[in-house]
């Protein structure tokens, strides 16, 4: 059973689009915990417990305050898809465009016996709902949503009257939240452990391939190599870069390769007051002006007011850091530019 969050109205434990998938044992993802996550599971394992029940989508209201005597007060529309193994030939082609596309919707029909998928994305369009008119209307629904840029109303999960059909129009967006870290020590394994509860999308380098842990968190890419600055150059647009390795002349050579470029949303090096002093000096020497300088946080972590500097403190300092930044600057578009360019 997929369970997710079709529309929230007010304060909700979570946004629209928020996703769970309940099995009869086994729960993955959430939609915000607590009573309406509860209340979802149970609903969603009860029809699972009904073997002859057809593939169903359908929508559930939850009025917070007076069904939960929540205090947020909100009211959050929950939308259960039952999927069964006869209906779930669109969960490929999904997994297919998840790797190639930064974005695309799933729209399906509300009601019973409903378990058709269309996959849209701004260029292509995949599957059907049951019949052309139905397909058309969820495909213009589901493009103008896809369309829609950050901070637009119209940008996440939805559900839509078109065509006497009810839809159920689910975004699914690649999360617009690229960390690079380099170093594998203390900190940078306490950092990604931290990142591993958020949607960033990690990428974890150090030259010592035998130094990463074997539990590395399901978001986090590991790489092993020899010239990391390769890994910055290759990074996208609006990257978030912590360097934190066990070498300060590693550490100032990637400082200067991230400050080849001017499209980063952070560049951050662990450090002291005294490294950022000899880090303005090796600047200056390489003919980089005084205010390049500005471009990186150091030492990393001091919006948090974390004065500890154990590792997981430090990580969780960071973490906080990159966090606000990314909130902050979600709404900014961010164009790759040339050195120099701010």
């Amino acid at each position: 059973m997929l369970v997710t969050v079709a529309d929230a109205r007010g304060p909700t434990p979570r946004e629209s689009g928020a996703t769970m998938v309940v099995t009869a044992t086994g729960l993955a993802g959430t939609i915000g915990g607590g009573p309406l996550e509860f209340e979802a599971t149970r609903i969603a394992r009860e029809a699972l417990c009904d073997e002859a029940a057809p593939a169903a989508t359908w929508l559930v209201r939850f009025p917070l305050a007076t069904r939960f005597d929540q205090a947020c007060g909100g009211v959050a529309t929950v939308a259960f898809q039952l999927i069964t193994a006869d209906t779930a030939a669109w969960l490929e082609p999904t997994r297919a465009c998840l790797r190639t596309q930064s974005v695309l919707a799933l729209v399906a029909r509300v009601g019973r016996g409903t378990g058709a998928r269309l996959i849209v994305t701004p260029d292509d369009a995949r599957g059907t709902l049951g019949d052309a008119t139905a397909d058309s209307a969820a495909i213009a629904a589901a493009r103008e949503r896809l369309a829609a840029g950050p901070g637009d109303a119209k940008a996440g999960s939805a559900v839509i009257e078109r065509k006497a059909a009810t839809l159920f129009v689910h975004v699914v967006r690649r999360p617009d939240f690229p960390v690079l870290v380099f170093g594998n020590g203390h900190v940078g394994r306490a950092l990604v452990h931290v990142l591993g509860a958020t949607p960033a999308r990690v990428t974890w380098v150090d030259a010592r391939a035998n130094g990463f842990p074997a539990d590395v968190p399901a978001n986090a890419t590991v790489v092993a190599t020899d010239t990391p600055e390769t890994e910055l150059r290759a990074a996208a647009a609006g990257s978030f870069v912590v360097i934190l390795t066990h070498s300060h002349a590693l550490d100032f050579a990637l400082a200067v390769a991230a400050l080849a470029r001017s499209d980063w949303r952070y560049v951050g090096m662990i450090g002291s007051t005294a490294k950022r002093a000899q880090l303005a000096h090796e600047l200056a020497e390489r003919g980089f002006p005084p205010e390049a300088l500005a471009r990186i946080t150091m030492p990393i972590g001091s919006a948090a007011s974390i004065r500890s500097k154990e590792p997981g403190a430090i990580a969780v300092a960071v973490a906080a850091e990159v966090l606000a930044i990314r909130e902050r600057t979600a709404a900014q578009p961010t164009a790759r530019t040339s050195a120099g360019a701010r």
